[in-house]
């Protein structure tokens, strides 16, 4: 039976996390040759953040991906500097990273009503180009949306993640027993009584080898780029992705997901991080974790079991430790409680971070300004006859 008071997970559904777009800048309008009237400016191509809004929305409301802006008026009798053309603005979700067709970055966007240039308009005719117009920048582009979530779920496939949302929410994600039941990432919201709202990534399932863009690869690394914590669901059972591979312990699963995140980008493994062990209904789960928890309170005596090029240069040491069954209802409450806490602790040491850092910005100005010899046109206050 699912219990409802563990809490709420609002699903935003299955969307695209990239797309290829095609942009234009407006010509510009003809010059008055005549009276030297210029034309107006071609308008611009900007990409725009905008809440609530989706790649697949953009997607299915633009099919051609063509994004061209207006064209600069001509210059006339009645108005010699003519206006400038249309802008147009292309709405796209906030976590987009905006890049060219060579792969450089034009620039991200982070927050609401964030906006990039991504294609110029071109000038309008006047004396130096004859007052002959120019054309407009083309330009294709391409949209590659990280994810900006509090917590990011990471796991082996079937390690009980989408039984887990099956628990917590009125979702119903597919679960089965073949591996990648999650193939696409999908953005929800943890509800809490008091409105308290948490977002959540919830990511496809990753194997051994991601790092090289195995399986979901890279597809599914980059989205917990941007996510404040890591929630590691490991089945307390363990995991074999098939007959043909190697099965592994839940420590194994634990070592070899560190390792994963390592070879992708080290700076992973500095996000605070949260362990569910996930499927506690098993028979034998209970010694299964007590003997799991030995190995975790100390990883170095159990290394020696793992190939030197399994082993991370640092193991996680999770915040938190949670027992759940996603099939029972056990442990629910607790992680909800767990992951709201952990959030909170890391925002108030970054806020204590950012006051001491003002602090001694406003010390180090203050020793400055005190250590400046007087001023040659200063007047002492013994000059001026102050007793």
């Amino acid at each position: 039976m699912v219990h409802r008071s563990c809490v709420l997970f609002r699903k935003y559904g299955n969307f695209i996390d990239n797309l290829r777009l095609f942009t234009r800048g407006g010509c510009g309008g003809m010059g008055y040759p005549r009276l030297g009237g210029e034309g107006g400016k071609g308008g611009d191509v900007w990409v725009v953040a905008q809440n609530r809004m989706t790649l697949k929305q953009l997607k299915d409301k633009y099919p051609q991906k063509r994004f061209v802006a207006g064209v600069g008026a001509n210059s006339k009798v009645s108005a010699l500097k003519g206006s400038k053309g249309k802008d147009c603005e292309i709405p796209v979700p906030v976590g987009i990273s905006v890049t060219d067709e060579n792969g450089k970055i034009i620039g991200e966007l982070n927050k609401e009503n964030d906006r990039i240039l991504v294609a110029q308009g071109g000038l309008g005719g006047k004396f130096l180009t004859n007052f002959l117009p120019l054309k407009g920048q083309k330009r294709i582009i391409h949209l590659d949306l990280k994810l900006i979530a509090d917590v990011g779920l990471v796991g082996f496939p079937n390690a009980g993640k989408s039984s887990l949302l099956s628990c917590v929410s009125h979702a119903k994600p597919a679960i089965a027993d073949y591996a990648f039941t999650t193939l696409n990432p999908e953005l929800g919201k943890i509800m809490y009584s008091d409105f308290k709202q948490i977002s959540v990534a919830d990511l496809p399932g990753l194997i051994e080898g991601a790092h090289m863009n195995k399986g979901m690869g890279h597809k599914f690394l980059k989205h917990i780029e941007r996510t404040k914590q890591l929630l590691f669901v490991v089945d307390i059972s363990g995991f074999q992705l098939s007959s043909h591979t190697q099965y592994r312990t839940a420590f194994e699963t634990i070592i070899l997901l560190t390792k994963e995140l390592e070879l992708y980008k080290e700076e992973l493994q500095t996000k605070p991080a949260l362990l569910a062990v996930n499927k506690m209904d098993l028979p034998d789960a209970q010694h299964k974790f007590h003997e799991l928890m030995s190995q975790l309170q100390n990883p170095k005596d159990f290394l020696h079991l793992f190939g030197k090029n399994m082993i991370p240069e640092r193991t996680v040491a999770f915040q938190h430790i949670i027992p759940i069954s996603a099939v029972t209802g056990e442990g629910i409450e607790e992680l909800k409680n767990c992951i709201r806490k952990s959030l909170e602790e890391q925002a108030n040491q970054e806020n204590d971070a950012h006051h001491k850092k003002q602090l001694l910005n406003l010390w180090i100005s203050d020793t400055v300004s005190s250590s400046e010899p007087p001023s040659k046109h200063a007047v002492t206050t013994s000059k001026m006859g102050i007793i």
